[in-house]
């Protein structure tokens, strides 16, 4: 069984301005409500170890595999869980719409046998979670963009 979980939200800044935020695996720990923590680095093949903190759900770390990354378009990794049954595929994705205007997505899609054992409680804790995530990131970009936009003026 296979499932995707997503949430989709528009931003008023332009791609590089989300992906500095999201880049900055240091930085998650001031905006990002489900990953409080996390350490390593952006490359080809390198483990995280992530923090996961699901509303309602006590946290969890996961050491998830940096399977794709490009520069203001997304960042993928990949994590299996229940003994290898339930393999997570997790992104964060920019789509440009204009220089000042993009969508991000983030969510995870689910395989394995184990996946028909995750319970609709926990697939909502999941979703809540991804549109917090995704506020999170809207609200933190455009107020950088406001405060540098004031300081500017």
């Amino acid at each position: 069984m296979r499932f995707k979980l997503e949430h989709r939200i528009g931003v008023k800044a332009s791609p590089s301005e989300v992906w500095a935020l999201i880049s900055d695996l240091e930085g998650w720990k001031a905006w990002n409500p489900i990953h409080p923590e996390v350490s390593g680095e952006l490359r080809f093949g390198a483990r995280l170890t992530v923090t996961e903190a699901l509303p309602g759900q006590a946290p969890d770390v996961i050491t998830p595999e940096v399977i794709d990354w490009v520069p203001d378009s997304h960042i993928h990794w990949r994590d299996k869980t229940a003994g290898g049954l339930v393999r997570r595929l997790r992104y964060l994705e920019i789509q440009t719409l204009s220089e000042t205007g993009c969508i991000f997505s983030n969510g995870e899609i689910y395989d394995g046998l184990g996946t028909r054992f995750i319970s609709r409680p926990m697939r909502q804790a999941l979703q809540r979670g991804f549109t917090e995530l995704g506020e999170a990131v809207k609200a933190t970009v455009e107020a950088r963009l406001s405060v540098a936009q004031g300081d500017a003026a």
